[in-house]
C-alpha cells in the first residue's frame, strides 16, 4: 500500500515541481469534465491552453489581463511572507479604481497628461487608505484581518454602487450606472497602436524587479519574512510586529489599488459596477501558485489569464457556462494544495503483510 513518510528535510525539487504537477493534474481533470459535458476535450483544452497564445492581438489581451493580477498578487507575496493574510485585496481594487476615477472626473479640457500621473497615485492612496483600515482594527484591537479585509470588500462594493448610482452617474448616459467617459488625456497611454494592452505591463514588470529586491536583497523584506517564519525569533531580534503589519498591509493595498486605477483609466475608461471582476481573490491563488516569488507571480498570473480567457471563448465558442473559469482556477489551487505535500512527505509503497485468519483464543 502506499504510505506517506516524512522528508528528513523539506524538499526544493518538489517546491518547484510541485506547481508544475498540479497543473497536469488540473489538466486531466478538466479533460474529464469536457466529456462529461459532452463537448471534445481537445477542443476544450485548444480553447484554453491553445487559443491565448496563437496572435499578436491574443498575446497582448493575455498581457492587458495579467497586468492586475500581478500587481494584487507581489503585494498579497508580502503580506503572506509576513504572516498577515490579506483577504481582501478586491476591496483595495475598487477603492483604488473608485480614488483614481474621482481624479480623472476633474480633467477639463485644458488638462495636460500630468494628471495620469496623479490618477495612479489616488489609486494607489485609495488602496493603502482601505488595507489601513485592516491594519488599524488589527493592531489596535487585535481584529482578525482575515475577516476584516474580507467583509470591506462588501463595503466597498456598496461605496461603488453608491457613487455610479448616484453623485457620479452621468447624465447623458442613458440612466445607465456609470459615469462619463473619461478624457482622454486622463487614459493610460497605450504601448502599441490597435492593442489595448498599456504602460501597466511596463509598471507590473517594473514592480516584480522592485519587489525582489525588496524582500531578497534588503533588510526591511528580510525582517518581514522573520517575522512571518519565525516571531518569536523577530521579538527576539526587536524586529517591530507592528511596523511589519502596517507595511505589508499598506504595500498590498497600494499595489490592489494601483491595479484598479490601472483598470478604470485603461481599457474601462469609466467607472462601472462591474469594476469588481473578481481580480483580488484571483490573485490570491496567483501569489501561491507563483510561491510567494515575484518572478514565480509573472508565470502564474499569465497561466491565471489564460484561464480567463479560455472561459470566456468557451463560452462563446463550445457553449459552456462563463463559471467554468471558476472551476479551473478552484482545480489549481485545490490540486496545488495537495501536490505540496510533498514537498514535506515522499510517498512510498509498503508492502501488506498476511494475517492469520484463524480466529485467537480468547483470554479468561
Amino acid at each position: 500500500m502506499l504510505k506517506l513518510e516524512a522528508r528528513p528535510e523539506a524538499s526544493k525539487l518538489m517546491s518547484v515541481l510541485s506547481p508544475v504537477l498540479a497543473l497536469a493534474i488540473t489538466v486531466v481533470i478538466g479533460t474529464a469534465l469536457f466529456v462529461l459535458l459532452g463537448k471534445d476535450p481537445l477542443r476544450g483544452l485548444h480553447v484554453f491552453f491553445i487559443e491565448p497564445l496563437r496572435s499578436v492581438y491574443a498575446l497582448s489581451e493575455l498581457a492587458m489581463k495579467a497586468t492586475p493580477l500581478i500587481l494584487i498578487a507581489l503585494g498579497l507575496a508580502v503580506c503572506f511572507r509576513s504572516n498577515v493574510w490579506n483577504i481582501g485585496a478586491e476591496g483595495q481594487f475598487v477603492v483604488g479604481a473608485i480614488a483614481a476615477a474621482g481624479v480623472a472626473m476633474t480633467a477639463t479640457a485644458e488638462t495636460g497628461r500630468w494628471i495620469v500621473a496623479a490618477v495612479l497615485a489616488a489609486g494607489v492612496l485609495g488602496g493603502m487608505l482601505w488595507a489601513g483600515i485592516v491594519a488599524f482594527l488589527r493592531d489596535r484591537f487585535n481584529a482578525n484581518e482575515i475577516l476584516v479585509s474580507l467583509m470591506l470588500v462588501y463595503v466597498a462594493d456598496q461605496v461603488l454602487g453608491y457613487m455610479v448610482y448616484g453623485p457620479w452617474k452621468d447624465p447623458a448616459g442613458f440612466n445607465f450606472p456609470q459615469t462619463i467617459t473619461f478624457l482622454k488625456s486622463t487614459q493610460i497611454p497605450k504601448l502599441f497602436a490597435g492593442y489595448r494592452v498599456n504602460i501597466g505591463l511596463i509598471i507590473a514588470l517594473l514592480a516584480v524587479g522592485a519587489f525582489w529586491v525588496l524582500l531578497f536583497r534588503t533588510y526591511a523584506g528580510f525582517q518581514l519574512q522573520v517575522g512571518g517564519l519565525a516571531p518569536a525569533a523577530a521579538r527576539y531580534a526587536g524586529f517591530s510586529s507592528r511596523k511589519a503589519l502596517w507595511t505589508a498591509l499598506l504595500l498590498s493595498g497600494g499595489m490592489a489599488g494601483l491595479a484598479g486605477a490601472l483598470e478604470v483609466a485603461g481599457p474601462l475608461g469609466q467607472l462601472t459596477p462591474y469594476v469588481p471582476a473578481g481580480n483580488g481573490f484571483a490573485a490570491i491563488i496567483v501569489a501561491f501558485v507563483g510561491r510567494l516569488h515575484p518572478v514565480g507571480i509573472i508565470f502564474s498570473g499569465v497561466l491565471m489569464s489564460m484561464f480567463y480567457i479560455g472561459g470566456e471563448l468557451a463560452q462563446s465558442r463550445l457553449g459552456l457556462p462563463k463559471s467554468l473559469t471558476g472551476v479551473f482556477q478552484g482545480l489549481l489551487l485545490f490540486t496545488l494544495l495537495a501536490c505540496d505535500t510533498l514537498i514535506a512527505y515522499r510517498v512510498r509503497w509498503v508492502a501488506g503483510h498476511a494475517t492469520s485468519s484463524s480466529p485467537q483464543p480468547r483470554k479468561a
